[in-house]
């Protein structure tokens, strides 16, 4: 990914921008650590912006407490556009990085990860985009896919509707639910031996 990121409060004064470039990896992000992300065809289109960002925003304090490290929004944007979707919709900002403080937005402008996870798609006949992201969620543990939530069944090229019906926080914040239940049913059986 690349991204922009605040420069340091000192250098700030200085610079014509308070922003700089920066790549980060996959492995920066999810070595680790198990990670809530949810990918949108475009910032600014209504349900991204309506419904599918604002429901993760509103679920990040109990996805943290389900044991979640971080919640990603990507999308097949720019930085710029990113950011400026981040404000508009009223993400508090992190100040020192140039993120947000709650769902971080990750700027997949040149479609790398999203091809990389095998969910491109292209909505030109349909809206007039380009390459873009299919609607999906997935928790990520330690750069591996532990559940993953695909709209419509699977990937529909310039498809008609744009299903928003498994990738919501809802469905995501039952799945943790659970999954934390049976990691507990497992911890407490009585010939549960934690790993050495």
């Amino acid at each position: 990914f690349v991204t922009r990121v605040r420069i340091p409060a000192d250098q700030a004064e200085k610079a014509e921008n308070p922003f700089d470039w920066k790549k980060v990896t996959t492995e920066d992000l999810m070595k680790g650590k198990r990670i809530v992300i949810f990918s949108l065809p475009g910032a600014f289109t209504p349900t991204c912006s309506s419904t599918h960002l604002p429901g993760y925003e509103n679920a990040y304090a109990d996805m943290k407490a389900l044991g979640v490290d971080e919640v990603y929004c990507l999308s097949v944007n720019d930085a710029f556009v990113m950011r400026q979707w981040g404000l508009k919709q009223g993400l508090p900002e992190d100040m020192e990085t140039g993120n947000f403080k709650n769902v971080k937005l990750l700027p997949d402008g040149a479609c790398l990860f999203t091809r990389g996870m095998g969910m491109s798609c292209v909505w030109d006949t349909e809206r007039g985009f380009g390459e873009r992201s299919w609607r999906y969620s997935a928790v990520i543990n330690d750069m591996k896919v532990e559940k993953i939530f695909i709209e419509g069944g699977g990937i529909t090229q310039n498809s008609g509707p744009d299903p928003f019906e498994v990738s919501d926080a809802g469905t995501m914040m039952n799945y943790l639910k659970e999954a934390k239940k049976q990691m507990r049913a497992v911890c407490e059986h009585p010939h549960f031996q934690p790993y050495q």
